[in-house]
């Protein structure tokens, strides 16, 4: 559509004066142009705009000023452009902070002296190669990684998925073997590389009805303990390896209770080849206000989430969120984020859920549009 039709139908749905839509045009076409109309799951011939009005007629004219000013005033669209920057200072920030403090630690000398003394520098060059990136989705962006820091990552310490076979395990050993020239050698850094957590339940989480844990972590643990197996005993990491986990957005609850899981699932982690230590770190993490259900100010758009909802959009996978009305999303998180890749379902659903709606158990559930249409992981 022409995004000048799209705006005059966006105007007359929303009944706007002429003064009042100038304003609200100007606005509209500098976002769509710098960020909306990026966002990869839009359907072929539509846009922001389009998407915005088509969206907006699922409300009533009284409610419509309300869902616009959440879109207005309080969406978080995190483009292209702010999560490359975020993957591209993922090594200099976080990586080789990491490295430097450890050999400080190990050799007992301020981090400042790491680089100046030859010995350290040699063994924070040793350690560099030690260390292994692993993505817990495609979202870790493993290629940009490469392509950010040529010259000091190589491409045999960066693995796509935790789930790897036994020719590629011993495939990142030998390389690793032949280019320090050591056939003893064995990864010491392991960090595994995700784009977004909202509640952390899928990287680890307790299992109350199955009475244990669950979650990526756990398949990780699972996957390095068969590699050794496969590999006739050899293992792949080295006594005192530490594991590094890296989610380059987190939510501020995610970022607290993947910290605060890990400690309660230590009795089941620990025994014997597992990681010394364990280090959270994040590229950036949203602000503890930012959920919308934390400000009175947004009471009218949350009596939206819970007017239009359609209970189709539960699964036996949402269940694991702990809140069994999806309207501030997965878990509850009540967040007004979007990604540029993807939608994420901790947002509020009103963003992201697509249903028919119709009669369900004998009362009428409204059809479900999208803003931001997600692509699902799980049917």
């Amino acid at each position: 559509m022409n995004q000048d039709l799209g705006l005059k139908i966006l105007g007359q749905i929303m009944d706007w004066p002429d003064e009042r839509a100038r304003e609200e045009f100007q606005w509209l076409r500098l976002m769509a142009r710098l960020k909306y109309d990026g966002y990869r799951d839009f359907q072929a011939g539509m846009r922001f705009i389009e998407s915005l009005a088509t969206w907006l007629q699922q409300f009533t004219p009284a409610e419509r000023e309300t869902a616009y000013a959440f879109v207005r005033y309080t969406l978080v669209y995190i483009g292209p452009s702010e999560m490359h920057r975020l993957v591209e200072q993922f090594y200099p920030r976080t990586v080789r902070d990491r490295i430097i403090r450890t050999v400080a630690a190990e050799r007992g000398i301020p981090t400042y002296r790491v680089l100046a003394d030859a010995d350290a520098r040699a063994a924070a060059e040793r350690l560099r190669r030690q260390t292994l990136f692993m993505g817990l989705s495609d979202g870790a962006r493993i290629d940009t990684v490469r392509h950010a820091n040529v010259g000091l990552i190589t491409n045999e310490q960066l693995v796509l998925a935790t789930q790897v076979d036994r020719d590629k395990w011993a495939d990142l050993l030998e390389n690793l073997r032949a280019d320090l020239g050591d056939p003893e050698a064995r990864f010491r850094l392991v960090y595994l590389i995700d784009d977004f957590t909202g509640t952390g339940t899928t990287f680890l989480r307790y299992d109350q009805k199955k009475q244990k844990w669950k979650g990526k972590l756990i398949k990780f643990r699972e996957s390095i303990e068969s590699a050794v197996t496969a590999l006739g005993g050899d293992r792949i990491l080295a006594p005192d390896w530490e594991l590094c986990i890296h989610h380059y957005v987190a939510s501020a609850g995610a970022a607290q209770a993947i910290v605060q899981r890990h400690q309660e699932a230590l009795p089941a982690l620990n025994g014997d080849g597992w990681a010394k230590q364990v280090h959270a770190s994040f590229g950036t993490i949203l602000p503890q206000d930012l959920p919308i259900n934390t400000d009175s100010r947004h009471a009218a758009f949350i009596k939206l989430t819970q007017s239009y909802y359609d209970p189709k959009i539960q699964t036996k996978h949402t269940e694991v969120g702990g809140a069994p009305h999806l309207g501030l999303g997965y878990g509850g998180c009540a967040l007004p984020l979007v990604l540029e890749h993807n939608t994420p379902n901790n947002s509020v659903a009103l963003l992201w859920a697509e249903t028919d709606g119709g009669v369900q158990e004998n009362s009428v559930v409204p059809a479900m549009r999208p803003l931001f249409r997600r692509r699902q992981r799980h049917a």
